[in-house]
């Protein structure tokens, strides 16, 4: 700050008191060896998640169907193809998309049966292969751009390339393997057509985790009235509201509307429960805050269960009792009144929903009328111009997409030169292991590379034991292959590596259906298998995408966001209007997806072994409670905005036009490591307390107020005072003469303190 700028030289005594102030609150580079025992941790977690026993036996039987099929009509290497499209289709069928499953099935069997077919028409020659393989890996990296699902779906096509292309003999043959691939995945939308499982029920538990959210921040903020609300929940409803039209004909009225209510209670809850804008902070006033936060959260607690289950719900009565305002005896006063009068009129909408809901989801919800729209999600021949933007935009040097591309082209390439010239069968093995494992951040691939080795030796060392005591049986290691597939899609949701030892022995048994003995195929496997998560791994440190440089950009991108947002909150306040209020909602989704993206980028530095650039975790996490501050000073404004012929408050135009000047600049600051300023955002305020209309809008001009102090806090933490300047070049001076101690008295390492 300015009060420091004239400070006399640091003397070594004033260098070692701020070094031992600042250096905990540096973001420290994780040392290699600590990163890699979390990966392995992460790798070998048991994931909490309910298991779909039902899914994964459809799924299962779609495999054993094309399995008993051809091994019957044709022959095993028939079989084996057919099973490849089967699991890879089945296996899309379980990530986290909202499109109707069976599309997906479809989609990656066709799109497996391409990459065969186009593979076997390139083996010919090494470099005419090796070629297309660079290509067709790169676009599979660029798949992440439109989504998870699609970058594994296109790694999974990869996969398929290096397997079947070894099974035909000529084109013919090709063409057949390619049908019969394109068959398994057939098979699997077949039956999720005529055997629907929970259908919707992915939808249902994205609104229902969306209303329990708010109903635990509720509960919250019964005992910390200014407690934060993570928005994942409503991002992921609002994601899952999205429905092409064909399925707005068919999707349950009753996944409508609620996910709109959850965000209108939201704001309301918050300001009640602020002493500042709601009720008092003691009191009579707060008692019955309490117990309005309390009933909100049981009855949307009540809906929840309601939307998940497809049944209607009971509310306690006490709950509804609480609801019962008595105009005499109300203790709440003023705006802490008129919102608990609003939050009454919402969790009536809510007590309408969670008693209406029946088995098969055909009530209607009362508060959306029928000719309400929908969010709009494009059709699969309409997503080819969205995915060609998306991709477009990644197509940069810095963007971690575009890296994970380079890297899974060359990794794929170089593997399967290097494991073919190993007196090794099976050699496409070791690609396989290293696309399938690369994704485009460091923790994930290298828990993914270690989840893979154990669950590979694990399974290959079990269906190694049963196909030793057994012997060759090609229908009996059919049936084995199905039964390990089964448990492989039962367990897709705990973690990698349960799931890939069973994946490992449905691939020993496919191939001992084949006739390969284990002892040709067992050693090949596991030793390719490490070479493959060997390159994953080594491909990320030679060309990585950490997220730690990257921090000031996203915090920037936040504040900014944010900024937009407050301002566009504070102008429907100054002209309400239909137009404002549209603007105001387009503002917080941006708002939303930015702190999204600071969040995950974020979590991932956290756990990278590199060193911080920029942001020290002390101010990171400093710099993210202030604008979290401004951003719920900006909700609880929301919660206040007037309609669009109530009265309007044209002083807040002025402090808008401020707010969103100065944050716009402070982004730019952020990013170059400049201290921000918010000259423009005082003088409006100052000029706004000036004015007669300022004592006539106490409540608005109080959520300003908190605005700014929210972007006082973001310049205290992110400033970079001339002490902290000096104390850096202190410590890298310190260090130097340290290494130099050390080598004159021949110890030959110097002890310091990594900053």
């Amino acid at each position: 700050m300015e009060d420091r700028a004239g400070r006399p030289r640091l003397t070594p005594r004033r260098i070692a008191e701020a070094t031992r102030q600042y250096v905990p609150a540096r973001l420290e580079a994780v040392p290699w060896l600590r990163a890699f025992s979390e990966v392995v941790r992460s790798g070998l977690r048991i994931e909490e998640t309910r298991l779909e026993p039902l899914l994964a036996l459809r799924t299962a039987t779609g495999v054993a169907l094309v399995i008993g099929l051809t091994l019957w009509l044709v022959s095993p290497a028939y079989a084996a193809s057919a099973a490849l499209g089967a699991y890879a289709a089945g296996g899309a069928t379980f990530q986290r998309t909202w499109r109707p499953r069976k599309v997906i099935a479809l989609g990656a069997g066709v799109s497996l049966a391409v990459s065969t077919f186009v593979g076997y028409l390139a083996a010919g020659q090494l470099v005419t292969f090796l070629l297309l393989l660079a290509v067709w890996s790169f676009a599979a990296g660029m798949a992440w751009a439109a989504g998870s699902t699609a970058g594994i779906v296109a790694a999974t096509t990869v996969g398929g390339m290096l397997v079947t292309i070894t099974l035909p003999t000529s084109v013919g043959p090709a063409l057949e393997h390619a049908g019969v691939i394109a068959l398994g995945g057939l098979t699997q939308a077949v039956l999720i057509l005529l055997f629907p499982i929970r259908r919707w029920g992915a939808h249902r538990d994205a609104l229902a985790d969306a209303l329990a959210a708010v109903a635990d921040y509720a509960r919250r903020l019964k005992h910390d009235p200014t407690a934060p609300f993570d928005p994942e929940p409503l991002m992921t409803a609002r994601d899952a509201a999205g429905v092409t039209p064909s399925q707005a004909r068919t999707r349950p009225p009753v996944l409508h509307g609620p996910r709109g209510l959850a965000e209108r209670i939201r704001p309301v809850v918050a300001t009640l429960a602020d002493p500042h804008v709601g009720a008092p902070a003691k009191g009579p006033g707060r008692d019955r805050a309490r117990e309005l936060l309390d009933a909100t959260a049981d009855i949307l607690d009540a809906a929840a269960r309601s939307i998940r289950r497809g049944t209607p719900a009971e509310v306690r009565p006490g709950s509804v009792d609480v609801l019962r305002v008595d105009e005499e005896h109300e203790v709440l006063e003023g705006p802490a009144r008129q919102a608990a009068e609003r939050l009454v009129e919402l969790l009536g909408e809510a007590l309408e929903i969670a008693g209406s809901c029946s088995a098969r989801g055909r009530s209607s919800t009362p508060s959306v009328p029928e000719s309400a729209g929908f969010l709009v999600r494009p059709t699969m021949f309409r997503l080819v111009p969205v995915v060609v933007r998306a991709v477009h935009r990644e197509l940069r040097h810095d963007s971690p997409v575009f890296r994970h591309a380079v890297r899974l082209a060359a990794v794929a390439t170089l593997g399967y030169v290097i494991a073919t010239q190993l007196p090794l069968g099976h050699g496409y093995w070791a690609p396989i292991a290293s696309v399938m494992v690369m994704r485009p951040d460091f923790h994930q691939t290298y828990a993914r590379a270690v989840a893979r080795l154990a669950g590979t030796l694990a399974g290959v060392a079990l269906a190694t034991g049963i196909v030793w005591a057994m012997g060759p049986n090609a229908q009996v290691f059919g049936a084995l292959a199905v039964v390990s597939v089964g448990l492989s899609y039962t367990l897709i949701r705990t973690g990698y590596a349960y799931s890939q030892c069973f994946t490992a022995a449905y691939v020993v048994f496919l191939l001992g259906m084949g006739g390969q003995a284990w002892e040709q195929t067992v050693p090949d496997r596991v030793a390719l298998t490490l070479l493959g998560g060997a390159l994953a791994m080594l491909a990320y440190v030679v060309f990585p995408a950490w997220e730690t440089p990257r921090l000031p950009g996203r915090l920037a991108d936040w504040l900014a966001a944010n900024g937009r947002y407050a301002a566009a909150v504070l102008r429907s306040y100054a002209e309400p209007s239909h137009k404002h209020r549209a603007d105001m909602r387009k503002a917080l989704l941006a708002s939303r997806e930015a702190r999204a993206a600071w969040q995950e980028a974020y979590d991932r530095a956290r756990r990278e072994p590199v060193r911080p650039r920029g942001l020290t975790s002390r101010e990171a996490q400093e710099a993210q409670e202030a604008l979290e501050g401004l951003g719920r000073a900006a909700m609880l404004m929301e919660s206040h905005v007037p309609r669009a012929d109530g009265r309007s408050f044209p002083e807040a135009e002025r402090f808008a036009d401020a707010l969103e000047t100065d944050t716009a600049q402070a982004a730019v600051d952020v990013r170059e490591h400049r201290n921000p300023d918010w000259g423009r955002v005082e003088e409006a305020l100052h000029a706004w307390e000036d004015t007669t209309a300022g004592n006539r809008s106490p409540v608005v001009r109080r959520e300003a107020e908190m605005q700014k102090r929210a972007l006082e806090d973001l310049a205290t933490a992110v400033s970079r005072t001339p002490l902290e300047r000096d104390v850096d070049s202190a410590r890298e001076e310190g260090r130097m003469l340290a290494a130099v101690a050390a080598e004159g008295d021949g110890s030959g390492t110097a002890r310091h303190r990594d900053g």
